[in-house]
């Protein structure tokens, strides 16, 4: 019967210090009984004695590499990410070159060319690496506040998505994201989102309430701040927007206006995107339904439209196939919707002028700052409302 690996073992180790200490006619004899024993080669045996017989080898030390990134460039790579709101590696990769740029042109970095080149160079792995200790996560989820809209609806078209030029400027998915605090009662600010389908640029207004008037200035005020003409709206059912007047505006304005499938909310995806990703992050889950809080959310949005439409990269789905369980989703190259609307070079001269100044003389980490201490200033705001109106309820019960 053969005998296992552990009993292989176990003799060549009590051979190996009788080994050590025998004459060679000794070994040779005790080789053959080895060799008998277990089956080994008689030159595997001497080699297993030998080695069980001067004890475990040392342990390999490996040749450390020279670190490429030093302690010395993790201050401006913190930097950078801060400033671009923590966005992934692969986000920060694609807009490491021109953020440098843009911070040393304000005086907020001082690089040599060598760490300028390092961190331009350095891929979306490399920089998560670095970044790893620095990372930290926060989930939340909002509540649909949308109610239907009225028969109004079998007037307006349900959008197909052969219906747009996906690749052409101009056509919105609009939304409103409620402010309402886990309290959907009484009178609260809402968020009118707006997001361009083609090239990610994205207005945010506030509205006092749901109220058709407040809704519909609030979208004519983003038309005019809009550097390309409005071609189509697409919203939900709700009815702040499935409604008469705005129906009425849209015709005369020649503005395509259509709408998504009733409960079916990825037929809005980029403007759903955009309610976490620049409202709900920037604004949090309070309610705020005073005169001063929507001044400050006023404000917030003013600095929050130049900081993500020119400094805040996004990727867009190409292609997602199916095989079996599994799903491969392709994106493109991350973009800045700024980017994104030059690259698309549906722009008159005019407007490209003034968007490439508006650029040069925007500081992004000075807008991180002003969107930090406002965001701040809410918090303490709605924290300071709520201890307040806690009291009241306390005093009169």
């Amino acid at each position: 019967m053969a005998l296992s690996m552990a009993e292989r073992r176990a003799i060549t180790k009590e051979m190996a210090t009788r080994y050590a200490r025998a004459t060679k006619k000794q070994r040779g004899l005790m080789l053959d009984e080895l060799c008998a024993l277990t089956g080994y080669n008689r030159s595997y045996a001497a080699r297993r004695l030998r080695a069980r017989a001067r004890g475990p080898a040392p342990p390999k030390r490996r040749r450390e590499r020279p670190r490429t990134y030093t302690s010395e460039l993790l201050p401006a790579l913190r930097k950078v990410w801060a400033t671009l709101d923590r966005c992934c590696g692969k986000r920060l990769a694609a807009v490491m070159a021109p953020t440098i740029e843009a911070l040393e042109r304000h005086a907020e970095i001082s690089l040599t060319a060598e760490q300028r080149e390092l961190l331009c160079s350095a891929s979306p792995a490399t920089l998560d690496r670095l970044l790893a200790p620095e990372r930290g996560r926060l989930r939340l989820k909002g509540r649909a506040l949308t109610r239907p809209g009225t028969l109004l609806r079998s007037q307006i078209p349900v959008r197909t998505f052969t219906e747009w030029d996906h690749g052409v400027a101009g056509f919105l998915e609009i939304d409103l994201v409620g402010h309402e605090g886990g309290a959907p009662r009484g009178e609260f600010a809402y968020s009118l989102c707006c997001t361009d389908v083609a090239s990610g640029w994205t207005e945010v207004r506030v509205v006092r309430n749901r109220a058709r008037k407040w809704t519909h200035e609030a979208l004519k005020d983003v038309r005019a701040a809009l550097p390309f003409r409005l071609l189509g709206l697409d919203s939900d059912n709700g009815g702040e927007f499935i409604n008469h007047h705005l129906v009425s505006w849209c015709s005369a304005e020649r503005i395509s206006f259509t709408r998504s499938r009733p409960l079916r909310k990825n037929d809005g995806c980029y403007v759903e995107q955009k309610n976490w990703s620049v409202v709900r992050r920037e604004t949090g889950y309070g309610r705020y339904d005073t005169e001063a809080e929507r001044e400050l959310l006023t404000a917030i949005y003013a600095d929050l439209r130049l900081y993500v439409n020119y400094f805040l990269p996004s990727v867009k789905l190409i292609t997602k196939q199916r095989v079996g369980a599994k799903v491969t989703k392709r994106y493109d190259t991350p973009a800045t919707p700024y980017r994104r609307l030059l690259a698309l070079g549906a722009l008159d001269e005019q407007t490209l002028a003034r968007l490439e100044a508006e650029y040069l003389a925007l500081n992004p980490a000075e807008l991180r700052r002003r969107l930090t201490d406002n965001e701040k200033k809410l918090m303490r705001m709605c924290s300071l409302k709520m201890d307040s109106r806690g009291r009241e309820v306390a005093a009169t019960g």
